[in-house]
């Protein structure tokens, strides 16, 4: 069983900052640098799209248009943790955030496409005020 456990959302002005955490664990997940890693995000009535994706090795990111210098994703292989850090934050970034992995043989794979991933995070609330 894997299990995802996604946290760090909450409620911020604009032009703040959040740092939001995924957190993977179960018996058989193996090793986590084995997995591409993503952040997808969801409001209401609308499908979840893509927001960061991190290589298993760490080395290569991907970014949606919209944030950009503003948001960084970031990992550490050796607490099976990724990040996801927010700044310059926007009312239009309110959604939820969803991490998710991705098993890969190929340490420098990103995935975009939420249908790439094998597991999904619970999801964490994002809240921007103007």
């Amino acid at each position: 069983q894997v299990q995802l456990v996604d946290s760090g959302g909450g409620l911020v002005q604009a032009g703040g900052s959040l740092r939001l955490s995924c957190a993977a664990s179960g018996r058989t997940f193996g090793t986590f640098g084995s997995y591409v890693m993503g952040w997808f995000r969801q409001t209401p009535g609308k499908e979840r799209t893509f927001v960061a994706t991190i290589s298993a090795s760490g080395r290569s990111t991907l970014y949606e248009d919209s944030v950009k210098g503003r948001f960084t994703i970031s990992r550490d292989n050796g607490k099976n943790m990724a990040y996801l850090q927010m700044n310059s934050l926007k009312p239009e970034d309110t959604a939820v955030y969803y991490c998710a992995a991705s098993y890969t043989e190929d340490v420098n794979t990103l995935h975009v496409l939420g249908g790439k991933y094998d597991y999904w995070g619970q999801g964490t609330q994002v809240t921007v005020s103007s």
